[in-house]
């Protein structure tokens, strides 16, 4: 009975939640701070004690970390909300991957892959063959392929249940910058992440073996039916070496994007010399290629001048282990930020002040998302907070090299 009352109670909490933003969710008195830091909410590039940036740099965020430490090294638009395209698989990983063994077996169905987005990349799933989830995974991480995308969520429960939980997941993750409306990371009205978000997601995953795995695989026999097979190739090209491209030394995967409306988005870790690093770029300029080769350019300084960078910001832990929690509230000159709609949370210009409306309204639907606002009311601290010191300036179509959109 006990226990029964807690879930009734946290489940009446979350949904309560749902209705309100953070900000009004949360006592008033409470201190709280920007996640990551307060430097990371600023325009500009941030970086400290390092010179030498690369100056062709022409993503609209981009983010540069310690993957072992969490300290962020360099950073452009760190919490700018954009679409994340097929680099929020990641985020799915991290929620659904550990679920089935994978040496199971699942033998796809015609509503399996009927929710598919028409013009999605696709591994080439087909109703009536048996799979391994081994197999499946290769599709989502090789591919890109939201047709496996599709069958492991149905596998899960559905779709809803899938974007429920990953959602729960982002805000466990405390990557509040993301917004998520299909687990394929395929275009949708409010889809968005941030390059901070994207990277705690790849950090996350990266700590399991499997992903690990995953992420840097290069080629994998796919089945075609019967006995048959064909290989399927990665499509990051600087684990490959693809498209012009050579293979970036010491790279250990994680997963590339591109749809026309998000354009192209990677984030790629390296290490080298013992030292792991992690870089998000999203939305450069122009050209398939660029996504790759900016990040080829930011990991080259982060091993290179970038050793003597001081720590901007942080890759916060997650809640559940132990991660303190630090939410964004407004600032001056935030003024109408607490009212924000899911449908602002869309727009592409800076936010970094964050509302947990979608995770809480997901968490509601789970039953169990109170926990994690609880654990925010708890007294919020600073998850890096660094020196106040100067900035340092310094119609869809598919790619040829990557998968179509999504």
């Amino acid at each position: 009975m006990r226990d029964s009352s807690r879930l009734t109670r946290r489940a009446a909490l979350g949904l309560t939640a749902a209705a309100l933003p953070l900000a009004a969710a949360s006592p008033a008195s409470a201190a709280t701070t920007v996640v990551g830091g307060e430097r990371l909410a600023r325009g500009g590039i941030q970086v400290r004690g390092a010179t030498g940036l690369p100056k062709k740099i022409t993503a609209q965020a981009w983010l540069l970390a310690d993957c072992d430490s969490g300290e962020v090294l360099a950073s452009y638009n760190a919490h700018r909300r954009l679409p994340p395209a097929s680099t929020l698989k990641m985020l799915f990983a991290d929620t659904v991957l550990k679920k089935f063994e994978r040496s199971g077996r699942y033998t796809v169905k015609d509503s399996d892959i009927s929710d598919v987005p028409s013009g999605s990349s696709l591994v080439g799933i087909k109703p009536g063959i048996t799979y391994t989830v081994e197999q499946l995974w290769q599709g989502v991480f090789l591919r890109s392929g939201n047709d496996a995308v599709h069958v492991l969520s149905h596998m899960n429960g559905g779709l809803a249940k899938t974007v429920a939980e990953m959602q729960a997941k982002a805000v466990d993750l405390q990557a509040l910058d993301t917004h998520v409306v299909s687990p394929d990371g395929f275009d949708h009205k409010g889809q968005v992440s941030s390059a901070y978000d994207l990277t705690l997601f790849a950090r996350h995953g990266l700590k399991d073996e499997e992903f690990r795995g995953y992420c840097g695989t290069r080629t994998a026999d796919f089945p075609a039916g019967g006995k048959k097979t064909f290989q399927i190739q990665n499509t990051d090209r600087l684990l490959t070496g693809a498209w012009g491209l050579g293979v970036y030394k010491g790279l250990i995967g994680v997963k590339n994007g591109y749809t026309s409306h998000a354009g192209n988005t990677f984030t790629g870790a390296a290490t080298r010399g013992g030292r792991t690093l992690l870089v998000t770029v999203m939305h450069p300029a122009a050209g398939s290629n660029a996504v790759y080769e900016q990040t080829a350019a930011l990991l080259d300084w982060g091993f290179g001048n970038g050793s003597s960078a001081q720590s901007v910001g942080l890759l916060v832990d997650p809640l559940s282990e132990g991660g303190a929690s630090a939410s964004a509230s407004p600032s001056k000159g935030a003024a109408g930020a607490s009212g924000m709609s899911a449908a602002a949370a869309g727009s592409s210009k800076p936010s970094p002040w964050r509302l947990a409306e979608g995770g809480a309204g997901t968490l509601a639907l789970l039953g169990a998302g109170a926990w994690a606002l609880r654990r925010r009311r708890r007294t919020a601290v600073a998850a890096a907070a660094t020196a106040a010191e100067p900035d340092s300036r310094d119609p869809r179509v598919s790619d040829p090299g990557d998968t179509p959109a999504g």
